[in-house]
């Protein structure tokens, strides 16, 4: 199967067999078609991020990965969400595997393009949230401005944080990432 039907339910079995050619996510069972490959702001944006994490993750016990990389956020139960954040760091190698992660990462980063902005801010928003993810990044380029949403009592607080600041990765004690040295063009 190369497209999924819009008006279909899917799972991951399905997402499986779709086409290598086109990333697709899977939300609540419903596809969604990801964009193009991203601007070269936007992969500048994720390369610094994932430097940053990296360095700081090395000989630690979690790490950090970028898309395209599978999160199947329901694989226990129905299995009908997949999403490929921009980047995830996950503390818990037992959800390790195959094309990706099982479960719920600790840190989801989404660095915001014109075509995935709301999507990221309202969809993923909710479905992070609703899966407990300990914190949740969304990162504008054209803004410079981060979300960090920190997960407490179930909802999301969210922290606002511009260019020329220093954010703390919570889930990550002693880590605070220079957003000057990530946005700097």
């Amino acid at each position: 199967m190369s497209i999924p039907m819009q008006n279909e339910r899917y799972t991951y079995a399905d997402y499986c067999t779709w086409d290598d050619n086109e990333r697709w996510e899977l939300i609540e069972g419903i596809p969604y078609a990801m964009s193009p490959a991203p601007s070269w702001i936007h992969q500048r944006v994720s390369s610094r991020l994932h430097g940053v994490l990296f360095n700081f993750l090395s000989g630690k016990p979690c790490e950090v990965f970028h898309a395209p990389f599978d999160v199947r956020l329901n694989a226990d139960d129905e299995d009908d969400t997949v999403v490929q954040p921009d980047l995830v760091v996950i503390c818990d190698n037992s959800k390790l595997g195959g094309t990706g992660c099982t479960g719920t990462p600790d840190m989801v980063v989404e660095i915001l393009s014109p075509s995935t902005a709301r999507h990221d801010r309202m969809v993923k928003f909710r479905l992070y949230q609703q899966y407990s993810v300990k914190e949740y990044w969304i990162v504008d380029p054209d803004t410079k401005i981060v979300q960090a949403c920190l997960l407490s009592g179930g909802l999301y607080v969210v922290n606002m944080y511009g260019d020329t600041d220093s954010a703390p990765v919570h889930v990550l004690p002693g880590c605070e990432i220079s957003l000057k040295d990530v946005f700097e063009l």
